[in-house]
């Protein structure tokens, strides 16, 4: 393991699974789990949703590809990145040769995951359609990103985890 150097990074939807997964894998590595959004909420005393209201999306963006930067820079253990930090290109160039993974879920599965979109705000008012139109605009950047892809419709997040161990390799 490089020091300041994340095991595995996870980018995808809401309603993928990254925190979930991320704690998963953190647990059976013994190694620290960080969420670049529960970074900015920390640093910001706020939540993203707050941050969204009060000051809007592209303030929030900002915050989302410097948490992003640091975190690749000095955490070595397993990062959960936000739903839309692939759209910056600074965070995209960031994560070249990291091991990225693309946790892909379909629109019901996401859907289902996410409920009305609480604490959510890209998905506040019809979350479905806000969640479609958020996917096909994100899928080719988590794909451009990713090492790995694994579709997580069907599995549980240990299922997941266990596909990820086996794609990045025992890293512990």
């Amino acid at each position: 393991m490089i020091a300041g150097r994340p095991l595995v990074v996870l980018v995808g939807p809401p309603g993928a699974g990254k925190t979930t997964v991320a704690e998963e894998l953190a647990r059976r590595w013994d190694a620290a789990v960080r969420d670049t959004d529960r970074d900015i909420e920390t640093a910001h005393g706020a939540t993203v949703q707050e941050i969204f209201i009060d000051h809007g999306e592209q303030h929030f963006r900002g915050l989302e590809e410097h948490a992003v930067a640091t975190a690749l820079a000095e955490h070595d253990g397993v990062l959960a990145l936000g739903g839309g930090a692939v759209l910056s290109a600074a965070t995209r160039t960031a994560l070249v040769g990291h091991q990225v993974v693309f946790l892909d879920v379909g629109l019901s599965a996401a859907a289902s995951r996410v409920g009305l979109g609480a604490g959510r705000p890209l998905l506040l008012g019809n979350v479905r359609s806000q969640l479609k139109s958020l996917m096909d605009a994100r899928r080719p950047l988590y794909t451009a990103v990713a090492t790995y892809t694994v579709v997580t419709d069907e599995l549980d997040a240990i299922q997941v985890a266990d596909r990820i161990a086996d794609l990045v390799g025992a890293r512990r």
